[in-house]
C-alpha cells in the first residue's frame, strides 16, 4: 500500500533519515519504534507532506508519488494524526471533522453552510468506525480520548488508504488504550495500512503487526510482533539498556518543604491536603480527570484556587502566581510542553535560559557565552541530541523538547520540582535518565512530585504515592508494598 525507498533527509549536520527503506501494507499495523532523535518524527512529517525528503522515493501501491504538501498527502490517500491535539475547542465534534471543508449549499442569497449534510456525513464516519458521539458537542466537552476519536475521523473523513499515528496513547488512561485499540484493528480489518508510532514497547503485542526499528536516521530491524521480544526491541534500538531501581540510599527528612492545607478549586478538585518532605519523589496517581494536572497548576500558581493555603519557606500563601513560586524555588514542568513548556519559535539556547536568567547575569547584563556554558552543561547531563543550540526548538523531537523543558529548570537551581507527565513521548532510556535526575536531585535535598499516567512509573520512582479520585486524595500508598495492576484497581473510579 505504501512504501519508502532509500529514503534520506539531511540538514545542516546531521542526517535525520539515512536511507530508510519500509514496506507498508494493507490491513496491518506496523509499529515503528526507536529512541528520540532515530527518525520517527522525520519520517511521519515527509510521508505527511510536511517535509520533503534529500532524496529516496514514496510509492503508493506501487507508483511512485511526490508529497509537497500535507493536502498532496491527505489527496494520495496518506492521513496522519499527530501526538499534539489540534482541534478548535469551542467547534463541534462535526465541524472538526470537516475543518476547512463543510459541506455547502447554494441558495438565492448565496452559498451557505449545510448544516444538516455536516452532522450527517459527520454520524456516517463515526458509524462507520463503529463509534458512538454526540456530532453537536463542542471539543472542548469531551475528555482526551474522545477527543483523540475526533482526531482520527478527521484523518478518516478523507478516506485513506494510510493512517499514521503518531503516540496516539501518550495521553490516555489504561482503558482508554483499549478502546482506542480495539478501533485501530477495526480500520485495519477495513484493509487500511496502520503506521503506529509509539515508545511505549508494552503496546505492541496488544496492537502490532509488525514492528520497525529506527537508530540514528537509520532502519535496522523490520520484524512480525511474534518473533519480537521485549529485550530483544530495546537491544536493538539502543544496545542493552540498565533498568534502574530506585536507589536505596536516598533520604527523606522529617522536614516539610511544602505544605498544602485544604486547597479547593471548584470542580476540580476539593479538601487536599498534603505534606512534601524534604529530599522526597511523592507521587500522585489517578484517572485522567482526576485532578492531578489541575492541582499541580494550582499549587504553582498556574491556576487560582478558590480555598485553602500552601505553606512554603515559613510563608503561608493564600493565593500563588508563578512569580511567587519561583522565588520560593518551586519549578514546573508542564504536562503540554509545546504550548505551555516553551516558546517555539525561540532556539534550544533561549528555552534553556528562561528560567534562570537572572542566575546567569553579571551584574545585569546577559551573554551568550555564559548562557551556552549552562545549556552545554544541561544538554551532557539530560543526553539532549541537539545539532545546533541555536536552531529553533521545533526542530527538536519530541523527547528531546520536553528534555529542554527539564533542563530550563533545573538551571534555575530549583528546592521543589512538580513534574506532570515528564516522561510522555520519551523513549526507555530517556525515561531512565529522567528517573536519575529525580533520585539525584533527591539526594541534594530537592523534593519532586511526580504525576504520570503510567502508574508502574509512580511504583518504579516514588517514595509515597497519592491516589486521587474525583478532585479528592482518598488513600497514601507504600509503592514497595504494591505492584502497578494493584494500584490500577485502587486508582479506577467506583
Amino acid at each position: 500500500m505504501l512504501e519508502t525507498v532509500k529514503l534520506r533527509k539531511e540538514y545542516p549536520g546531521t542526517v535525520a533519515l539515512d536511507d530508510v527503506s519500509i514496506r507498508f501494507e494493507a490491513g496491518i499495523v506496523h509499529a515503528i519504534i526507536g529512541k528520540n532523535g532515530a527518525g520517527k518524527s522525520t519520517l511521519v512529517k515527509i510521508l505527511a507532506g510536511a517535509v520533503e525528503p534529500t532524496s529516496g522515493k514514496i510509492l503508493i501501491r506501487g507508483r511512485e508519488v511526490k508529497l509537497h504538501s500535507p493536502s498532496d498527502a491527505f489527496n494520495k490517500g496518506i492521513a496522519t494524526v499527530y501526538q499534539e491535539l489540534s482541534l478548535v475547542p469551542e467547534m463541534t465534534v462535526a465541524e472538526n471533522i470537516f475543518l476547512g471543508r463543510l459541506p455547502k449549499r447554494k441558495t438565492l442569497k448565496g452559498i451557505f453552510v449545510d448544516w444538516n449534510k455536516t452532522f450527517q456525513d459527520a454520524r456516517s464516519v463515526l458509524n462507520d468506525m463503529q463509534v458512538e458521539l454526540d456530532v453537536r458537542k463542542k471539543a472542548s466537552e469531551l475528555g482526551i480520548a474522545q477527543q483523540q476519536i475526533v482526531e482520527i475521523a478527521r484523518a478518516m473523513s478523507f478516506k485513506p488508504s494510510a493512517l499514521m499515528l503518531d503516540e496516539p496513547t501518550s495521553a490516555l488512561a489504561r482503558h482508554e488504550t483499549e478502546s482506542l485499540f480495539k478501533l485501530i484493528k477495526q480500520l485495519a480489518e477495513k484493509q487500511v495500512a496502520i503506521v503506529y508510532i509509539t515508545h511505549r514497547l508494552q503496546e505492541l503485542k496488544q496492537i502490532a503487526d509488525k514492528v520497525t526499528v529506527l537508530r540514528d536516521g537509520k532502519c535496522i530491524d523490520t520484524v512480525d510482533i511474534g518473533r519480537a521480544t521485549s529485550e530483544k526491541i530495546i537491544d536493538t534500538m539502543f544496545g542493552e539498556v540498565v533498568r534502574k531501581q530506585r536507589p536505596t540510599d536516598l533520604t527523606v527528612w522529617d522536614e516539610p518543604v511544602m505544605e498544602v492545607k485544604a486547597l479547593e478549586q471548584k470542580g476540580k478538585f476539593s479538601n487536599i491536603s498534603f505534606k512534601l518532605y524534604k529530599g522526597e519523589v511523592l507521587g500522585i496517581a489517578g484517572m485522567l480527570g482526576s485532578g492531578r494536572t489541575e492541582l499541580l497548576k494550582a499549587v504553582f500558581g498556574a491556576e487560582k484556587f478558590d480555598s485553602g493555603r500552601i505553606v512554603i519557606a515559613n510563608m503561608v500563601l493564600a493565593n500563588t502566581t508563578p512569580q511567587i513560586m519561583k522565588r520560593l524555588g518551586v519549578a514546573f514542568t508542564p504536562e503540554n510542553r509545546k504550548e505551555e513548556g516553551l516558546i517555539q519559535i525561540l532556539s534550544t539556547r533561549e528555552n534553556m535560559c528562561l528560567a534562570g536568567l537572572g542566575r546567569m547575569s553579571l551584574k545585569g547584563f546577559i551573554t551568550k557565552k555564559r548562557q551556552r556554558w549552562q545549556v552545554y552543561k544541561q544538554i551532557k547531563k539530560l543526553d539532549i541530541t541537539v545539532a545546533d543550540i541555536e536552531r529553533e526548538v521545533s526542530s527538536l523531537s519530541g523527547g528531546n523538547q520536553q528534555k529542554v523543558v527539564i533542563g530550563n529548570w533545573l538551571n534555575a537551581e530549583p528546592k521543589v520540582i512538580l513534574f506532570d507527565e515528564p516522561t510522555r513521548g520519551i523513549d526507555v532510556r530517556a525515561k531512565q535518565q529522567i528517573f536519575q535526575i529525580m533520585w539525584d536531585l533527591s539526594r541534594e535535598g530537592i523534593s519532586s512530585i511526580f504525576v504520570s499516567t503510567e502508574l508502574e512509573e509512580l511504583v518504579e520512582v516514588c517514595h509515597r504515592i497519592l491516589i486521587m479520585k474525583k478532585g479528592r486524595i482518598v488513600d497514601e500508598i507504600d509503592p514497595a508494598r504494591i505492584s502497578a495492576d494493584e494500584l490500577f484497581v485502587l486508582c479506577m473510579e467506583d
